[in-house]
């Protein structure tokens, strides 16, 4: 089943959803589907009270570079500019806003650009880390910043995901969306290697037991809906266990609380070589270089393909083109430049270029094939 936000099968899910809560400290009261609406008003709830009451974001600033800088090549700040095309250039330190805590591919694969942009520049990039409330601490930063060039927010598919969850009454239309600059495979699944040895195993074991294996996600995230969507590919009924953060997620799986985890390559890995997990799959369309000795779940015959996440710019919304053009064009001069390539391939992601017009028509699609997922819920 490739999703796609038009032409796709209406009746998708028959309504309904379990939800449970896993502490360290153990299981909590395990939540029958038919209770998703609760969950969600729930959610919001607790989303947007953290939103209020949400510690200081952590503003670090990028690594130093390591190359000399612009200036010493003879070409100008100015000269730089109009290169671009654009007539806009920073005029103080630009903040990029990160809906994650430092460390993690989203924080990582931003102080990377950050890095570069400044070696091209001359200007200082920082990074924002601004984690909490499904990403809507940093967009509701971002969005109540100037429209001046010097604040965006940088992410992927969360600002979607948050007003599909119900946690925000905005999506992508809220920004002004800049450029694309990386790429992460749909989240792959992994199992306990100790327990199920591919795909075929997990699925045999889910028929055999209806709604008692665990899958940990976070109650409408990127993840849950994944999930959803695997369930009714994969023909199978699951129990959806709100765990809580990726650091959460792989402490569930290593416990033997949760029998199923969707996550990041740059997460995972490790518990991979050391054959702690086994990955069942990746709901990609073709299997990518990054994660090539993974098998995609169509050539093993479950017919799921769910978006990738794409990393691109969002600007508050009265940002002017020529930010947009100067942007779009440091983009393009970062991932030209090997380095800076290969710092994106060292933090387990692909750098993956689109201008603004088809970054947005890219949010598009990934908006609507979720909220295809979750308005079936309701059917």
């Amino acid at each position: 089943m490739v999703y796609a936000p038009s032409g796709a099968d209406g009746d998708i899910y028959k309504g309904k959803t379990r939800v449970a809560n896993t502490r360290k400290e153990g299981e909590r009261i395990i939540m029958k589907k038919k209770l998703f609406a609760a969950a969600m008003a729930g959610t919001m709830v607790l989303s947007l009270a953290a939103c209020g009451g949400s510690k200081p974001a952590e503003t670090t600033a990028a690594p130093a570079a390591d190359k000399t800088e612009a200036a010493a090549d003879g070409e100008t700040k100015a000269e730089a500019a109009a290169e671009s095309g654009s007539a806009w250039e920073p005029s103080t330190t630009v903040s990029i806003v990160v809906p994650a805590g430092a460390g993690g591919n989203t924080d990582l694969s931003a102080r990377v650009f950050a890095q570069y942009a400044k070696e091209l520049t001359g200007h200082d990039f920082i990074v924002v880390n601004a984690s909490g409330a499904a990403g809507s601490v940093a967009a509701n930063q971002v969005l109540a910043a100037a429209a001046d060039g010097h604040t965006f927010l940088y992410g992927h598919n969360l600002v979607n995901v948050a007003n599909i969850a119900g946690v925000t009454d905005y999506n992508y239309t809220a920004f002004k969306l800049g450029p694309t600059f990386a790429k992460d495979p749909a989240q792959q699944l992994y199992v306990s290697a100790e327990k199920y040895a591919d795909l075929n195993a997990f699925v045999e074991a889910a028929k055999a037991a209806p709604g008692q294996l665990k899958a940990c996600t976070e109650v409408g995230a990127y993840t849950y809906y994944e999930l959803l969507a695997f369930e009714k590919a994969a023909d199978i009924d699951l129990d959806l266990v709100d765990v809580g953060s990726n650091s959460d997620k792989i402490a569930a799986m290593l416990s033997g609380q949760v029998d199923l985890m969707p996550g990041a390559y740059i997460n995972c890995k490790d518990y991979l070589e050391s054959g702690q997990f086994n990955c069942i799959g990746a709901p990609t369309e073709e299997r990518y270089d990054l994660i090539k000795d993974i098998p995609t779940l169509k050539e093993q015959g479950v017919d799921l393909v769910y978006p990738d996440c794409d990393f691109s710019f969002y600007f508050p919304a009265d940002t002017s083109d020529d930010v947009i053009a100067y942007y779009e064009d440091l983009v393009q001069k970062v991932l030209a430049d090997p380095s800076a390539a290969e710092g994106v391939a060292n933090v387990d992601m692909m750098p993956y270029y689109l201008n603004a017009e088809d970054s947005a028509k890219n949010d598009e699609q990934i908006y609507n094939t979720i909220k295809e997922i979750a308005d079936s819920l309701q059917q």
